[in-house]
Protein backbone atom coordinates (compact mmCIF):
# COMPACT_ATOMS: atom_id res chain seq x y z
CA UNK A 1 0.00 0.00 0.00
CA UNK A 2 1.43 3.38 -0.97
CA UNK A 3 1.95 5.89 1.78
CA UNK A 4 -0.05 9.07 1.29
CA UNK A 5 1.58 12.46 1.41
CA UNK A 6 1.33 13.88 4.89
CA UNK A 7 0.33 17.49 5.33
CA UNK A 8 2.51 19.91 7.28
CA UNK A 9 0.57 19.53 10.53
CA UNK A 10 0.65 15.74 10.39
CA UNK A 11 4.40 15.71 9.77
CA UNK A 12 4.90 18.17 12.64
CA UNK A 13 2.59 16.17 14.94
CA UNK A 14 4.47 12.93 14.21
CA UNK A 15 7.81 14.63 14.85
CA UNK A 16 6.62 16.40 18.02
CA UNK A 17 5.02 13.23 19.41
CA UNK A 18 8.26 11.30 18.93
CA UNK A 19 10.37 14.16 20.31
CA UNK A 20 8.26 14.83 23.41
CA UNK A 21 8.07 11.13 24.22
CA UNK A 22 11.84 10.76 24.23
CA UNK A 23 14.31 10.49 27.08
CA UNK A 24 15.92 13.73 25.92
CA UNK A 25 12.63 15.61 26.34
CA UNK A 26 12.26 14.26 29.86
CA UNK A 27 15.81 15.30 30.74
CA UNK A 28 15.19 18.78 29.31
CA UNK A 29 12.03 19.08 31.43
CA UNK A 30 13.92 18.03 34.58
CA UNK A 31 16.74 20.50 33.80
CA UNK A 32 14.21 23.30 33.26
CA UNK A 33 12.66 22.63 36.65
CA UNK A 34 16.08 22.48 38.33
CA UNK A 35 17.13 25.80 36.72
CA UNK A 36 13.85 27.34 37.84
CA UNK A 37 14.38 26.04 41.40
CA UNK A 38 17.97 27.31 41.53
CA UNK A 39 16.92 30.77 40.36
CA UNK A 40 14.29 31.00 43.13
CA UNK A 41 16.63 32.62 45.69
CA UNK A 42 18.03 34.97 43.04
CA UNK A 43 14.54 36.29 42.27
CA UNK A 44 13.51 36.08 45.95
CA UNK A 45 10.76 33.59 45.09
CA UNK A 46 8.74 36.45 43.65
CA UNK A 47 5.34 36.22 42.02
CA UNK A 48 7.01 36.77 38.63
CA UNK A 49 9.37 33.84 39.28
CA UNK A 50 6.36 31.60 40.04
CA UNK A 51 4.39 32.99 37.11
CA UNK A 52 7.15 32.00 34.65
CA UNK A 53 6.92 28.28 35.48
CA UNK A 54 3.12 28.36 35.74
CA UNK A 55 2.71 30.06 32.37
CA UNK A 56 5.25 27.82 30.67
CA UNK A 57 3.73 24.59 31.93
CA UNK A 58 0.20 25.76 31.14
CA UNK A 59 1.08 26.58 27.53
CA UNK A 60 2.95 23.31 27.03
CA UNK A 61 0.14 21.29 28.61
CA UNK A 62 -2.48 23.05 26.47
CA UNK A 63 -0.60 22.29 23.25
CA UNK A 64 0.26 18.72 24.29
CA UNK A 65 -3.42 17.87 24.81
CA UNK A 66 -4.10 18.45 21.11
CA UNK A 67 -0.92 16.71 20.03
CA UNK A 68 -1.65 13.65 22.16
CA UNK A 69 -5.26 13.53 20.95
CA UNK A 70 -4.15 13.70 17.30
CA UNK A 71 -1.70 10.86 17.85
CA UNK A 72 -4.28 8.83 19.81
CA UNK A 73 -6.91 9.27 17.09
CA UNK A 74 -4.51 8.07 14.40
CA UNK A 75 -3.36 5.08 16.44
CA UNK A 76 -6.92 4.17 17.33
CA UNK A 77 -8.02 4.32 13.69
CA UNK A 78 -5.09 2.11 12.62
CA UNK A 79 -5.87 -0.46 15.33
CA UNK A 80 -9.57 -0.52 14.37
CA UNK A 81 -8.67 -1.08 10.73
CA UNK A 82 -6.34 -3.95 11.65
CA UNK A 83 -9.01 -5.55 13.82
CA UNK A 84 -11.62 -5.07 11.09
CA UNK A 85 -9.31 -6.85 8.65
CA UNK A 86 -8.90 -9.77 11.07
CA UNK A 87 -12.66 -10.01 11.57
CA UNK A 88 -13.40 -9.80 7.86
CA UNK A 89 -10.84 -12.48 7.01
CA UNK A 90 -11.79 -14.99 9.73
CA UNK A 91 -14.40 -17.52 8.65
CA UNK A 92 -16.01 -17.94 12.06
CA UNK A 93 -16.06 -14.29 13.11
CA UNK A 94 -19.23 -12.26 12.98
CA UNK A 95 -18.93 -9.48 10.40
CA UNK A 96 -21.34 -7.47 12.53
CA UNK A 97 -18.32 -6.65 14.70
CA UNK A 98 -16.67 -4.59 11.93
CA UNK A 99 -16.98 -0.86 12.71
CA UNK A 100 -18.78 -1.33 16.02
CA UNK A 101 -16.95 1.74 17.30
CA UNK A 102 -19.64 3.73 15.48
CA UNK A 103 -22.41 2.28 17.66
CA UNK A 104 -24.02 4.26 20.45
CA UNK A 105 -23.11 3.59 24.08
CA UNK A 106 -26.49 1.88 24.56
CA UNK A 107 -25.89 -0.41 21.55
CA UNK A 108 -22.40 -1.28 22.84
CA UNK A 109 -23.86 -2.12 26.25
CA UNK A 110 -26.40 -4.42 24.57
CA UNK A 111 -23.60 -6.11 22.59
CA UNK A 112 -21.60 -6.48 25.80
CA UNK A 113 -24.54 -8.38 27.33
CA UNK A 114 -24.37 -10.85 24.44
CA UNK A 115 -20.70 -11.49 25.15
CA UNK A 116 -21.38 -11.94 28.85
CA UNK A 117 -23.95 -14.54 27.84
CA UNK A 118 -21.38 -16.24 25.58
CA UNK A 119 -18.94 -16.28 28.45
CA UNK A 120 -21.55 -17.83 30.73
CA UNK A 121 -22.26 -20.52 28.12
CA UNK A 122 -18.56 -21.23 27.68
CA UNK A 123 -18.10 -21.63 31.44
CA UNK A 124 -20.74 -24.37 31.42
CA UNK A 125 -18.70 -26.40 28.93
CA UNK A 126 -15.77 -28.59 29.82
CA UNK A 127 -13.99 -27.89 26.52
CA UNK A 128 -12.22 -24.52 26.63
CA UNK A 129 -11.50 -24.60 22.89
CA UNK A 130 -15.17 -24.23 21.90
CA UNK A 131 -16.13 -20.89 20.39
CA UNK A 132 -19.41 -19.34 19.33
CA UNK A 133 -20.60 -16.44 17.27
CA UNK A 134 -23.33 -14.28 18.68
CA UNK A 135 -25.79 -15.57 16.10
CA UNK A 136 -25.26 -19.26 16.85
CA UNK A 137 -24.31 -19.30 20.54
CA UNK A 138 -27.57 -20.57 22.03
CA UNK A 139 -28.15 -23.19 19.34
CA UNK A 140 -24.54 -24.44 19.42
CA UNK A 141 -24.59 -24.64 23.18
CA UNK A 142 -27.81 -26.68 23.27
CA UNK A 143 -26.53 -29.06 20.58
CA UNK A 144 -23.21 -29.53 22.32
CA UNK A 145 -24.82 -30.07 25.68
CA UNK A 146 -27.26 -32.69 24.41
CA UNK A 147 -24.41 -34.61 22.76
CA UNK A 148 -22.04 -34.18 25.70
CA UNK A 149 -24.44 -35.30 28.40
CA UNK A 150 -24.06 -38.90 27.28
CA UNK A 151 -20.23 -38.75 27.26
CA UNK A 152 -18.39 -40.15 30.26
CA UNK A 153 -15.89 -37.27 30.46
CA UNK A 154 -18.79 -34.80 30.72
CA UNK A 155 -20.51 -36.80 33.45
CA UNK A 156 -17.19 -37.06 35.29
CA UNK A 157 -16.69 -33.28 35.09
CA UNK A 158 -20.21 -32.65 36.44
CA UNK A 159 -19.60 -35.00 39.39
CA UNK A 160 -16.27 -33.30 40.18
CA UNK A 161 -17.88 -29.86 39.99
CA UNK A 162 -20.71 -30.85 42.37
CA UNK A 163 -18.17 -32.33 44.82
CA UNK A 164 -16.13 -29.11 44.73
CA UNK A 165 -19.23 -27.00 45.43
CA UNK A 166 -20.08 -28.91 48.63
Amino acid sequence: MARGKKNLFERFANWATAATGSSAAFIIAICTILIWLVTGPIFKYSDTWQLIINTGTTIITFLMVFLIQKSQNKDSKAIHLKLNELLASHQGASNRMVDIEDLTEKELDQLHKFYVQLSDLAEKEDDITCTHSIDAAEENHKEKLSGLKSKSHYQHAIKNRSKANK
